[in-house]
């Protein structure tokens, strides 16, 4: 066997075939099953768009009502759940709750048969359907209120929205959540996806797969970054801080959150889509303290490293939706998980079809053939710490 050429985070390294998103990074293109995602984002629903990458098509009318209907009645949590929701600490982040609560999930449904179309399309179901319960009910409980049961008469976005506060969200307001996520639903093989498929490949149950994703997804150099943006803008705190800011980014060679991407070298096109969104929202509830400052601050970072191909990511103005949105700032991640359930379950069912369980290799960089040292003839260490503390205890 051929060794190949270590790279750094696999950069380039084809790890999967897949039918099930395309991005084209020098361009700008981002597809899902084919279908470009400005299309989706005007035309489809996120039900809808997580039916077309789950089961490789759109949906018939009666196939879409039958889907949405099956996710309505699965909204719902366990009271075990929720009572083991109780004793999460206040402080803990929404995105180590999740984690908790999708992979407990599994003990509920430990049936494990993934050679059964029956139980593939309930798991899809209730991951889709529970996921956004439980980061509202986490949210409520920290702050010691009950958690708000769904409404059976809102639609997916809305009823999530409403779940929050217990007040029914305007119209505006739900569509624009809703495109929030059909835009994070899917994006080929991200650190979070890959974590799933590597998780899937082992043939554990769903919700493991789910849970593994969720916990890749929390850290800042991924689904963590649209928090970070929020606070860099809050750093800032002015327009003419803006541009002393990102020289001084430049200068200590520090990461600028929400700005460049692994595969676009272009503006990302749902960083267009946010942006417009934001827009609308601004519009009709207010302008955001923040937004001039994005403003200026993708104009100075294109004008400063636009020739290295770094612009706004999806991460840059989403966290400036979800705020005009009302969503706390430690929810923007598990907003982005809501969403990207339906990717991970997509891939996951794709894994199923013709898996090989993930097995790397390495580039080794250690020493070989030492010899083993008794321990009376290491070498001892004096430790002065250890000395005083023992010290003190005689």
């Amino acid at each position: 066997m051929t060794v190949c050429e270590y790279r750094p985070g696999l950069e380039g390294v084809p790890a999967t075939q897949s039918s099930i998103s395309f991005v084209d990074g020098q361009q700008g293109i981002l597809e899902y099953r084919g279908i470009r995602i400005e299309e989706l984002a005007q035309k489809s629903t996120f039900l809808e768009t997580a039916y077309l990458l789950i089961w490789g098509g759109l949906p018939t009318k009666q196939e879409l009502e039958a889907f949405e209907h099956e996710i309505r009645y699965h909204r719902r949590l366990k009271y075990r759940v929720r009572d083991m929701m109780k004793c999460f600490p206040e402080s803990g982040h929404p995105m180590d709750a999740l984690q908790a609560c999708a992979a407990a999930l599994g003990l509920f449904y430990s049936k494990r048969a993934l050679d059964n179309p029956t139980y593939i399309q309930d798991a899809v179901v209730r991951l889709l359907a529970k996921i956004p319960t439980m980061v509202a009910a986490f949210q409520l409980m920290r702050k010691g209120n009950d958690p708000v049961q769904p409404r059976d008469d809102l639609d997916y976005s809305a009823n999530f929205l409403y779940m929050l506060n217990e007040q029914e969200p305007d119209p505006l307001a739900a569509r624009i959540f809703d495109i929030c996520l059909t835009l994070h639903a899917e994006h080929t093989i991200n650190a979070s996806t890959f974590s799933a498929m590597v998780t899937a490949s082992t043939l554990t149950d769903p919700y493991a797969v789910i849970a593994s994703a969720v916990g890749t997804l929390a850290g800042p150099l991924h689904g963590g970054a649209n928090e970070e943006v929020i606070t860099m803008l809050q750093e800032i705190g002015t327009v003419e801080n803006v541009r002393p800011y990102v020289e001084a980014c430049i200068q200590q060679k520090s990461k600028i959150m929400g700005f460049g991407h692994r595969v676009y070298k272009v503006k990302d096109p749902r960083a267009t889509i946010l942006q417009r969104l934001a827009e609308q929202l601004f519009d009709k509830f207010g302008q955001d303290e923040y937004y001039e400052i994005a403003l200026e601050m993708e104009q100075a970072v294109e004008e400063k490293l636009g020739h290295k191909g770094i612009y706004p990511n999806v991460d840059f103005y989403s966290g400036l939706v979800y705020r005009k949105l009302g969503i706390p700032v430690d929810l923007f991640t598990p907003v982005f998980a809501i969403a990207r359930v339906a990717g991970w379950l997509a891939h996951w069912k794709e894994q199923l079809g013709e898996n090989r369980i993930f097995r790397p290799t390495q580039v080794y960089t250690g020493v070989r053939n030492q010899v083993y040292t008794p321990l009376a003839e290491r070498p001892q260490i004096w430790d002065k710490q250890a000395v005083t503390i023992q010290s003190i205890v005689n």
